[in-house]
């Protein structure tokens, strides 16, 4: 790599003041006044030792500023030599029985104190070193320095706006669509008929439950609410009761509750076994026809039918096939289910045993897509922004 060197043209540049360029140059070469007046003199005189390229022209630009005369030459190094212009002082023949100085430019003895204006010259110097160091420009970081401070902004940035479109799109997945986006042919009244099917058992989790049908059954509808029976909060289903088959519990609409728009006005919540219905006004309440709507528990032993009632989400439209049954098993769980839609109160929710099941229109699906991707965005940048705390090295504040 070619190394340079830099030459003194022994001149002030136009404008300059005497005083502080001699501050300047003793400082940067790490001269007295007297040996920087001497540089100083009209004639060019080369700085000893070599620099890159950017060292050299970032001394040059500050001698300049200075008000001094200089310029870069490139030259091969020399093995004798490896030390910069910073580290050595210069190499010339600077003997001198007077010095100027740097204040007001009047030749006189060496001294510590101008004979002329009275200034001290090692306090001078000081002031003018931490001018010098007040616009010199700040250390670059290495090529292979880690830019922690740009990666932690970023992350940050990214971090925030994965949160903001989650919120926002964990709200707008759940709205329901308009009427015309579902198939209104099929959202008809449920289907009950009797059935030929006897008592029989399944097994889940060890426990043995017997199935007691009542009807054939089968319903099309949009899933309004929902709850999960196994899911951690709801401990009864799995300690008081060890229900392990009832996943799922389903409030439905169908028929002219979702041909007019009407159940768009409402308002549901589901709980264990119970489905909440209200209105924002009476208008909605009377537009709304109640004996469209049942709160189904979902019964299921089979995993791939498992796992497609797990994947229905509100504003779905399903349709599901089996059994209108009772339940139980032997530690003395029993529930029953309601045959009517006309019913309300304790005991009118339907238990359905599931043999068949099908998303038939899956309602919000892009906001669903943003909401999974901006979540694990959110996530991946908070592990992120983590690690960048504990690696990143210690600057203190300027």
């Amino acid at each position: 790599m070619s190394r340079y060197t830099l030459r003194l043209t022994g001149d002030l540049l136009p404008g300059a003041t005497r005083g502080d360029a001699l501050a300047t140059l003793a400082e940067l070469l790490r001269l007295t006044l007297a040996e920087a007046d001497t540089a100083l003199n009209g004639k060019p005189k080369k700085i000893e030792g070599e620099l890159s390229r950017e060292e050299a022209e970032e001394t040059r630009l500050l001698l300049v500023r200075a008000g001094i005369g200089c310029h870069v030459e490139e030259g091969a190094p020399e093995p004798a030599s490896a030390a910069s212009a910073f580290d050595q002082p210069l190499d010339m023949d600077m003997t001198s029985v007077e010095i100027r100085c740097p204040k007001c430019d009047q030749l006189q003895p060496p001294g510590a104190v101008c004979a002329h204006c009275g200034i001290v010259y090692a306090k001078y110097e000081q002031i003018r070193k931490q001018a010098v160091n007040l616009h010199r420009p700040a250390p670059r970081a290495s090529a292979d320095e880690f830019p922690y401070h740009t990666v932690n902004r970023l992350l940050l940035l990214v971090f925030l706006g994965g949160v903001g479109l989650a919120i926002w799109s964990h709200w707008q997945k759940d709205l329901f669509p308009r009427p015309d986006f579902y198939d209104l042919s099929r959202l008809e009244e449920p289907r009950q008929t009797p059935t030929d099917a006897r008592p029989f058992q399944v097994e889940a989790n060890s426990i043995t439950y017997t199935i007691d049908p009542k009807f054939d059954y089968a319903l099309d509808g949009v899933v309004v609410s929902l709850h999960d029976s196994d899911s951690i909060a709801d401990i009864y289903h799995f300690k008081d009761w060890k229900d392990f088959i009832n996943i799922r519990d389903l409030c439905v609409v169908w028929g002219e509750n979702v041909a007019t728009g009407a159940f768009r006005d409402m308002h549901y919540k589901n709980s264990t076994w119970t489905c909440w219905i209200s209105a924002s006004d009476r208008e909605a309440a009377g537009n709304f026809a109640w004996n469209q709507l049942s709160n189904n528990h979902v019964l299921v032993h089979d995993e791939i039918l498992h796992d497609a009632i797990k994947s229905a989400e509100i504003g779905d439209q399903i349709h599901l096939r089996g059994k209108l049954a009772g339940y139980s098993h032997a530690g003395g769980f029993r529930r029953g289910t309601s045959t009517t839609r006309d019913d309300t109160g304790n005991g009118a929710c339907e238990t359905i045993y599931v043999e068949d099941f099908e998303i038939v229109r899956k309602s919000n699906p892009g906001w669903r897509l943003i909401n999974l991707l901006s979540t694990w965005i959110s996530v991946l940048a908070f592990i992120g922004l983590a690690i960048i705390f504990f690696v990143a090295p210690y600057r203190p504040r300027r």
